[in-house]
């Protein structure tokens, strides 16, 4: 049986979320030309049933109870040894694994043709995207102390981003043409195949864009800087890092962060001007490394140089935000709040409908 795996470990922030809707929407018309993008039952999402998978293999429980995705790593290997043709795993947690876990992963797939593909992302846009993405999840650090970390090499972000330790790990023992970088665009035009960043990916999967002819509608999109403030300073005030089971976690992170605060418009989170330099120094490590490692680029290194701004830009510090813009904030998520609120039954008067419903039933007989 002839199979080749795409194994798509990220990066973070680098459209992943949009790439995986889009191989799930059109997952039907794609196994129709032997392209497959597992799952585990029609009532479970590709997306969750690879992020359990990916969260097995690297022994992690984000978001769940303690074991919740114990055995999905099998679970998605049996799946892919039972297919032919190409099958794409694609989840951006796996990026930063250890050299352990990526072992694993290579002999748990042996006897297929394994690809590693790489989404890279200029870290102008990739460092304020990942703070951002931080604080949804219930982070608490300021802008400021997540660069500092960043540029100390001692977040779980920068273990992602850094593209020799990433492809170094995840490369080691394949041929320099199985490994793929695709690189995303400073802007991202249409056509009738959709964004210009999925046209790379298929180049890569060697698939038509016309076997994917839906679109995704989802988007991981960005919060401003009063907006992401507030999910900070609500974030300390919940305690939600040390609370992560907690009903709230999930009003705070779907319905404003992900929702409605990102109606708003605001000033967005941009790299500081000061750190232009560190990140220029990574970006040219960077591409000499991709340049000497003779792995596939689709797309242009050149893109991963930072666009520093234009002279005489302003700057917002997401650190520094008047209270006068957080109010305003702030009263749009209570407002936000108050109609999720209302609109959800109220237990006791679920309650109380329902013992009336069965002291009826009690009367009757």
């Amino acid at each position: 049986m002839s199979r080749q795996v795409y194994l798509h470990i990220g990066a973070p922030k680098t459209g992943t979320t949009y790439l995986q809707d889009r191989l799930a929407v059109n997952a039907k018309s794609l196994a129709a030309h032997d392209v497959h993008f597992p799952t585990g039952s029609p009532l479970v999402s590709p997306g969750l049933f690879q992020f359990r998978a990916a969260l097995d293999l690297l022994g992690q429980d984000w978001g769940g109870a303690p074991g919740h995705a114990e055995g999905s790593w099998e679970g998605l290997v049996r799946k892919v040894r039972r297919r032919s043709g190409t099958v794409v795993v694609s989840h951006e947690i796996l990026a930063p694994a250890a050299p352990g876990q990526v072992a694993r992963a290579m002999r748990d797939l042996a006897g297929s043709e394994i690809h590693v593909v790489y989404s890279a992302r200029d870290l102008g846009r990739q460092l304020p995207a990942a703070w951002q993405e931080s604080i949804k999840q219930g982070r608490r650090w300021s802008y400021a102390r997540f660069l500092d970390r960043v540029e100390k090499h001692r977040t779980w972000f920068y273990r992602a981003f850094d593209v020799p330790r990433v492809l170094g790990t995840w490369g080691a023992g394949l041929p320099p043409e199985n490994v793929h970088v695709v690189t995303v665009p400073h802007t991202t035009g249409r056509d009738r195949h959709g964004d210009l960043l999925w046209l790379r990916m298929c180049e890569v999967l060697g698939i038509d864009p016309d076997w994917a002819p839906l679109d995704s509608d989802r988007s991981n999109r960005s919060l401003g800087v009063a907006e992401t403030q507030v999910i900070r300073q609500l974030n300390r005030r919940m305690d939600r890092a040390a609370r992560r089971e907690s009903s709230y976690d999930a009003l705070i992170r779907d319905m404003l962060a992900q929702g409605e605060l990102v109606k708003r418009e605001s000033a967005a989170v941009k790299l500081p001007p000061d750190r232009f330099d560190w990140a220029e120094e990574q970006t040219e490590r960077w591409i000499e490394w991709i340049e000497g490692s003779g792995v596939h680029v689709v797309g242009d290194l050149e893109e991963l140089r930072p666009v520093r701004p234009a002279e005489g830009e302003s700057y917002r510090d997401p650190d520094r935000v008047t209270a006068k813009r957080q109010l305003k904030t702030s009263l749009d998520a209570l407002a936000a709040m108050t109609r999720e609120a209302a609109r959800r039954p109220d237990p006791e008067r679920q309650l109380s409908t329902r013992v009336r419903a069965q002291a009826q039933r009690l009367r009757d007989r």
